[in-house]
This record gives C-alpha cells, structure tokens and sequence, in this order.
C-alpha cells in the first residue's frame, strides 16, 4: 500500500509543486491533491497542456496522485449545473493525471428532505450525467462518507450505490466518520469491498468523561486525530481492507489541531508505515 497525504492543510503557504516536492522527500508516495477553483491544482492546470506540467513534477518528486480531491460543498438540487460542470473537468483531468480516483462529496440534503429521500429521488438526476462521463473516462468516483453530508451511515451507502447503479461509483472511505458514530467499519469494509476505491487515514479520539457528561446527541466529546493517537484498530483496518481486495493508498486527513501540517503528515507516517 502506498502513504499518502490529502494536500488540504498546506492551503496557500505552498503551492502543488512545493507540496509534491516536500512529500516526495519525506517519504510519501502518493498525493490526494485538494481540486477546483482555488485549490492545489484546478482542472484547468491539467487540460490546458494534457497534463505535461503535472506529471514532470510528480515524476521529479518520486510520487503520483492518488486522488483529485473535489470537495464541493452543496445541497442536492441546488447549483448541480455549476456542480456538473466542474466535476465532468475533474474527471478528465483525473484520467489526464492518471488518478486512482476522483473523490467528491455526496452534497447535503435536499431541502426540506431527509438524507435517504435525497439519495432516493433527487440524487440520480444530479449524478447520472457526472456517473457517465467517469465511466466514459475510465475514472472511479469515490464518495467520502463525510456524516454532514447524505452518506452519514451504511444504509445510505447502500442506497447511492442501488440508485446510481455504475461499478465505477464507490467509496473514498473514512473509518473515522463511523467510528465515533459506533457504526462497524470493519464490517463495512467487508459489505463495501470492490466499492472502495480510496481510504482516508484519519482517526478519532474520545473523551469519556465528556461523553459521560454531554451524551451521545452533543459534540465536544470526540476529535479527529492523527493515526496512532486515537481509537481506530489500524492492523485490524489494513488487513481487512487488503483481505477484502484493496492495496491502494492510505491518504493521511490531517485535521489534528495539535499539530503543524508537516509535523503531523511526519508523526502519521511514521506510525502507518508498519501496517502498509
């Protein structure tokens, strides 16, 4: 399995090439680049030269790109024309790229509609058209389970999968959005494998006694965390996802507010690199 990073916290202070260059030399192999207007590399920083730019600076830092992340925020059926129109550009330049995934979020409910009718009558008009042209281009579309979003637990999972109905749709599967949930996500790796395209390292630490205090229903009692530093079972993970099929990358998520972004990348790769 390869480590990877998702670029997301170097934001501004470095641009793509700064970001590849430094990963490549410590010790990484593989980018989730953030994607779209503003981010690390927009579709229009591929398509403009088929990529040439791109892939001579992933070629001179030792590393490829696992995932062009496009994590737009939205609500389903609302602004799904600009939507469909920046992750069909996505696509392209994922199959330019020669991305393992094209990562995106599965937008918001639609409004005045619980997360399950969304998926069931408002998400197929909005995906279908996106589902074809990654299918066209031989690109995977891998749905972060992000639990703000419609993919807050497995029947959900379920139903995207059941409406949308293409082998090219799958999962860029984060255990630490069910875990703190108490959903299994060893067992959704065994009832999702071959729908698993990519895995966010992240983890998740919890506070009992504030737990024990605020309850279940209140936030403020579990954190995300840099692998190794919080409840998430990581050989137990790694085997299940290689015993069910998957040996890509395991992209590290760092949104632990202990840590500077290199730092932390740094204390998550060292742990990880025991179980890849």
């Amino acid at each position: 399995m390869d480590i990877g990073l998702l670029t997301a916290p170097f934001g501004k202070d470095m641009n793509f090439q700064q970001v590849a260059e430094w990963a490549g030399k410590a010790g990484f192999t593989a980018l989730e680049v953030t994607a779209g207007p503003g981010a690390h590399l927009a579709a229009d920083d591929v398509l403009k030269d088929d990529g040439k730019r791109v892939r001579k600076i992933l070629a001179d830092a030792g590393v490829r790109i696992s995932g062009l992340a496009y994590y737009r925020l939205f609500n389903v059926g609302m602004d799904q024309a600009v939507y469909a129109r920046e992750i069909k550009d996505m696509a392209a330049a994922a199959q330019i790229v020669g991305a393992d995934a094209l990562c995106a979020l599965a937008g918001f409910p639609a409004p005045g509609k619980s997360k399950m009718q969304t998926i069931r009558e408002v998400v197929p008009a909005v995906y279908e058209p996106v589902v074809k042209e990654a299918e066209k281009r031989g690109v995977k579309l891998a749905f972060e389970n992000w639990f703000s979003t419609n993919l807050q637990h497995l029947d959900h999972f379920r139903a995207l999968v059941e409406v949308l109905g293409s082998p090219n749709v799958g999962f860029n599967f984060d255990p630490s959005h069910l875990c703190w949930q108490q959903i299994d996500y060893l067992a959704a790796v065994e009832e999702f494998k071959g729908r698993i395209f990519h895995t966010h390292a992240k983890d998740v630490a919890v506070s009992k006694a504030r737990l024990a205090r605020l309850g279940v229903l209140e936030g403020g009692w579990w954190e995300y965390v840099i692998p190794g530093l919080g409840i998430i079972a990581w050989g137990e993970y790694v085997r299940t996802l290689r015993r069910t099929g998957y040996n890509g990358v395991l992209s590290i998520e760092h949104e632990d507010a202990a840590f500077g972004a290199k730092e932390g990348f740094e204390k998550g790769l060292r742990f990880l690199a025991r179980f890849a």
